[in-house]
């Protein structure tokens, strides 16, 4: 039976540990990892001192971390398909075409684009980012585009394209959870979606104008006759993304989609690029293991590999450990009980929903574990304050699933870091939709503007 302490005594443990966090990560500049783990054994510890069991304590941190667990191996598995990808040949067949086809001027919107293209298609921004995502950061050195610029272009597209594809799970397990029909989300989220990404487009405008002719032609025939001489180009090399995007786009099991990408490129380095077996394994657990003799050509392809992924693999975990103990001690049943106690108009209540579910998500880091734990127990104020539940689905995504890159800590946020290899607070100042959409959903509320009223009609054919 779970052990009741006072709400005082919740809310003192919850501000004196995220208190202690911020400290560390803002002042002292310590590690991310390290001050999640701390904080959650601080957690722990006044917990147990206001008298909750270690039990409760351990089942819910067991049970907080096994959430984390699918996201956590895709890690793992983007790792290998990375390093499989540039051994056979794929990655730099891409960026040997991506090269010849994109300019500079045009690459960021280009990247956005086709990252939006591929997100709504498969459902999945994971998916893109580690797809297409790795072969346009590859792109974007040989053009000479900073990394960030680019790291923020994919991770816009990327998410832009989740939030909107009735295929992603997030989409899907938004309207669920609030008990709102999937196109009433999906067409209610354009309102605070399509604002960010013309920012982003202007955004992408400017600085592709000033990174226009910033790459050296010398620089980019070395780079071309350097993946020409170091690999087999030939255009079979495609097969493991095809592979990859035919299965997501067809919903099929993630790892084991992954699976076939990596073990067809493995062929392929096989057959048409005379790799070794013993180079195959050491570029899967490793990352490519040999040098092309080109310090630009290194600098895309020495990389990938399981070994590549361990240390953004400990940040989410650090992330559940915090978390947990958070949880057993009711904050979420506290923070919702204090908004309805304050909140007597439509405003202010969604405000204090917004930044309960922001917070929340700021200490947990997985929308998978949010959205289930904090809709249900929403859902009926937002009906007791004559509001649609449109609006709580698309807070979940505004304050989740957009907003999870922006936080270092979260699993997307150490998925996008990681996996583009651009840490997230070099690139995320260059992803408007990320923050954007928290912005417009912000000013909605202020403003009172595209507020639906409960039995508001906003699509107009239903067909469930």
């Amino acid at each position: 039976m779970q052990t009741k302490i006072s709400d005082q005594r919740a809310l003192m443990i919850v501000m004196t540990t995220v208190a202690f966090f911020l400290i560390g990560i803002l002042y002292v500049r310590a590690n991310s990892t390290v001050m999640l783990i701390t904080s959650g054994f601080i957690t722990v510890a006044l917990a147990m001192i206001s008298g909750v069991g270690w039990e409760e304590l351990n089942d819910d941190i067991c049970e907080n971390i096994s959430a984390f667990i699918p996201g956590l191996l895709i890690i793992l598995a983007v790792g290998m398909t990375v390093g499989a990808w540039i051994i056979s040949g794929t990655i730099p067949l891409m960026i040997y075409y991506g090269l010849k086809m994109l300019t500079p001027s045009w690459f960021l919107i280009s990247s956005l684009f086709i990252c939006i293209v591929i997100s709504v298609t498969t459902g999945t921004s994971w998916g893109t980012i580690s797809t297409v995502g790795v072969a346009l950061m590859g792109v974007s050195q040989g053009l000479g585009i900073p990394l960030p610029y680019t790291a923020g272009a994919i991770v816009s597209g990327a998410i832009f394209g989740d939030k909107l594809s009735p295929l992603s799970d997030t989409t899907i397990l938004a309207s669920v959870v609030s008990e709102v029909y999937i196109y009433d989300h999906m067409k209610y989220m354009l309102l605070t979606t399509i604002p960010p990404l013309i920012a982003a487009l202007v955004m992408y405008w400017f600085l592709g104008r000033n990174a226009a002719g910033t790459v050296e032609g010398e620089q980019l025939s070395l780079i071309m006759s350097t993946l020409e001489n170091n690999f087999s180009l030939n255009p079979i090399l495609i097969l493991p993304p095809l592979t990859v995007l035919i299965l997501v786009a067809r919903q099929k099991p993630a790892l084991p989609t992954f699976a076939a990408g990596i073990f067809i490129a493995g062929v392929l380095a096989f057959l048409v690029q005379d790799a070794s077996l013993k180079d195959i394994s050491t570029a899967i657990y490793s990352g490519y293991p040999k040098e092309t003799g080109a310090d630009v050509v290194d600098k895309m392809l020495l990389r990938g590999g399981i070994k590549s992924m361990l240390g953004t693999l400990a940040i989410p975990i650090g992330a559940a450990f915090f978390g947990a103990p958070l949880k057993t001690i009711g904050v979420i049943g506290i923070l919702i009980r204090l908004v309805r106690n304050y909140a007597k108009t439509q405003k202010v209540f969604q405000l204090g929903m917004f930044f309960v579910h922001s917070f929340l998500y700021m200490i947990i880091g997985s929308y998978y574990v949010t959205f289930p734990l904090f809709a249900p127990s929403v859902r009926p104020l937002y009906d007791e304050f004559d509001l649609h539940r449109a609006n709580l689905s698309r807070l979940l995504e505004d304050t989740g699933t957009a907003f999870a890159p922006v936080i270092p800590w979260s699993v997307t946020g150490a998925f996008c870091a990681g996996t583009l290899n651009v840490p997230t607070l070099d690139f995320i100042l260059y992803s408007p939709i990320t923050y954007g959409a928290q912005f417009f959903l912000l000013l909605y509320i202020i403003l009172d503007f595209k507020i639906a009223i409960k039995g508001a009609v906003i699509t107009k054919h239903r067909s469930r």
